[in-house]
């Protein structure tokens, strides 16, 4: 949801920050891997009890994760596999966290409360995928009520409100499964009006021999007339 609101302006509030940030010849990827490092940090004090370290972590972590598509784009060095690199930390930062949730959860309420998360996790990489799926059979599935930054910032909320945390659990998940569903309903609706993946390459391959038939048929037709002048 403020993905798609807001991503735009964040991106010109942040463009200033790349520029600056490509003078000190660092990669996109170095911010993409500091990013994570810190996250695990904030995993270990949210695990520990130290919930205001780990909020404090939390935020630090979000910033690298803004900074290296600013720096890419800076750079020139925005890439496919760049790309994919950012998107795969960030599901090993999610997890990473909700797992030192679940650690406290653990020490705080018993073994079920670590339940929660792990279930937040499960559906938010089912979100992910339905993302992804889609994507590769040429569909759209962004959009929302839950996704991942609307997820961080209900996990900062929680680990500001100690007492709250579990609860913010509770409400991450029911959102996310909220989520989960638009996107499943989302693509469901295009896929019934949009030809399959299968369908599309098949009226491609229709074309390209019918272009070729053409060809052919335009090519015999000159050297006939050049046999018979």
């Amino acid at each position: 949801m403020f993905d798609g609101r807001f991503r735009a302006e964040v991106e010109r509030a942040i463009r200033p920050i790349g520029e600056l940030l490509r003078r000190t010849k660092m990669s996109p990827d170095h911010f993409t891997v500091l990013g994570l490092l810190i996250a695990v940090g904030a995993a270990f004090a949210i695990g520990m009890g130290a919930l205001p370290l780990g909020l404090f972590l939390v935020v630090l972590a979000a910033l690298p994760d803004l900074l290296d598509g600013a720096l890419a784009k800076a750079s020139n060095s925005a890439s496919q596999r760049g790309a994919f690199f950012d998107s795969v930390v960030d599901r090993i930062t999610d997890s990473v966290l909700l797992g030192g949730v679940a650690w406290y959860l653990v020490n705080e309420r018993g073994g079920h409360a670590a339940l929660v998360p792990f279930a937040v996790m499960g559906v938010s990489m089912l979100i992910s995928y339905e993302r992804a799926k889609a994507e590769s059979l040429g569909l759209q599935a962004k959009g929302g009520l839950m996704e991942r930054a609307e997820r961080i910032i209900v996990l900062c909320v929680g680990l500001l409100f100690g007492t709250m945390l579990y609860w913010a659990m509770w409400l991450m998940l029911i959102l996310t499964s909220a989520t989960a569903i638009q996107r499943f309903v989302k693509v469901w609706r295009q896929a019934a009006v949009a030809p399959t993946t299968a369908e599309k390459q098949a009226v491609r391959r229709s074309r390209r021999a019918s272009r070729r038939s053409v060809r052919d048929a335009y090519r015999a037709r000159l050297q006939s007339r050049r046999r018979n002048p």
